[in-house]
């Protein structure tokens, strides 16, 4: 399974590439804007088209997402294909990150302009990541438009199964992937029992047809989920960085360093 990280710190970045365990980047215009403002903060000189071509560059050689902003599919497309034309050229390396449905509510006239938008890039060759997937058949409908990437988000699947369930819930803490009972009846969103669950949904109509597109496991919150994304067959995770700082930790990994290096031999030390 590859591993995105789902960031716009340059220093982040970096960090991820330099050990050797990021095969992408997402953004999005909020997380962009964060990550100038911090650095505007600290004196810097920065504005945003500049700061996105560095992290392209750091970024070489693996896919970086931009998302638009637009939300008609014309809008969609034209702003796909200008942040394209801008930006591909510094690292060859850009997929536009355009929304299934850019509906506000169920009756805008809206609901395919996603869709639209999608086939249009997808026809001219330009990479798009579908993002804010929440269906197996939104998936589908994404991926028959011709989308390299469908994100579906994981972790709020998880936060609208516990909110409809009643009670506080910490967002970062661990929710079953085989989902959980409540008077004998599993929780769940129409079928989908669980943010875990729907990727792996998604994943098994992707295989079972033989589509191009990749599911991109998003919303991830604990290393836990990082884990079962891997297990039901993912093809990539993107990451906060934290998250991704917490994979490499566990108790018995410390102890065990600790009494490997007390038992060092000093000649063997010294071969």
């Amino acid at each position: 399974m590859k591993i995105f990280i789902d960031s716009a710190d340059l220093d982040e970045i970096k960090q991820a590439f330099e050990w050797g365990v990021a095969d992408g980047v997402t953004t999005n215009p909020s997380l962009l804007k964060k990550a100038v403002e911090k650095r505007k903060e600290k004196g810097e000189k920065v504005d945003i088209k500049s700061y996105l071509a560095e992290i392209l560059k750091v970024a070489k050689g693996t896919p970086v997402s931009l998302e638009v902003t637009k939300t008609d599919a014309k809008g969609m497309a034209e702003q796909g294909r200008k942040l394209f034309k801008m930006f591909n050229p510094v690292a060859n390396n850009v997929y536009i990150k355009i929304p299934v449905n850019p509906a506000f509510k169920e009756d805008d006239k809206t609901h395919f302009d996603g869709i639209e938008a999608i086939r249009e890039l997808s026809k001219e060759k330009i990479p798009v990541n579908c993002t804010l997937i929440f269906t197996p058949e939104q998936a589908l409908l994404a991926a028959k438009a011709g989308a390299k990437f469908l994100s579906p988000f994981a972790g709020r699947i998880d936060d609208l199964i516990r909110t409809n369930a009643g009670g506080k819930f910490d967002k970062t803490e661990y929710y079953p992937m085989e989902g959980k009972e409540e008077k004998g009846d599993t929780l769940g969103d129409n079928g989908v029992v669980s943010g875990i669950d729907l990727v792996r949904q998604c994943v098994q109509i992707i295989e079972q047809y033989r589509f191009e597109s990749e599911v991109l496991a998003a919303s991830l919150r604990n290393p836990r989920q990082v884990r079962e994304s891997a297990l039901v067959g993912a093809h990539i995770a993107t990451l906060p960085f934290e998250v991704i700082k917490d994979m490499l930790k566990h108790p018995k990994t410390y102890e065990g360093m600790d009494s490997f290096t007390k038992d060092i031999v000093p000649e063997y030390e010294e071969l």
